[in-house]
């Protein structure tokens, strides 16, 4: 799967279940187990665990297999390993301890906006929107 595509849906999954100070650094220059690492802050263990949930189901919509998550038990700091794109959900002062950020190094990697997003638009049904009716 295209790194970028995949990159994305992860962000999308993250922001989906309003994830917080999302960063995304380039690991292929430091390590050949994954192209991408993903850090994210949640605010609490059960909102880990929604982030976490969020990126395996939108790992396996597209089809990636052997999804693992470890850390749920505790849900301060949640890793999911997508393969080419490992994602660390944490609590914000585990973050801040660990600090991640200084160990992947570098700045993080700009991200495209829409329209390469994930996420499909929604359908207004609402007749309070439809233009038709003047």
């Amino acid at each position: 799967m295209d790194i970028q595509k995949l990159q994305r849906a992860v962000i999308d999954a993250l922001e989906d279940v309003k994830a917080q100070d999302i960063k995304v650094f380039n690991t292929t220059h430091l390590t050949s187990l994954f192209d991408r690492v993903v850090i994210a802050s949640a605010t609490s263990n059960r909102q880990t665990r929604a982030l976490a949930s969020s990126v395996s189901d939108r790992g396996r919509a597209l089809g990636l297999s052997g999804i693992t998550i470890e850390g749920e038990d505790t849900g301060e700091w949640v890793v999911v390993d997508l393969g080419d794109v490992v994602v660390h959900i944490m609590q914000p002062a585990i973050r801040q301890y660990y600090n991640l950020e200084e160990i992947w190094g570098g700045k993080p990697v700009r991200v495209k906006l829409l329209p390469e997003s994930t996420r499909v638009a929604p359908i207004a049904s609402d007749s309070a929107y439809d233009s038709t009716d003047d």
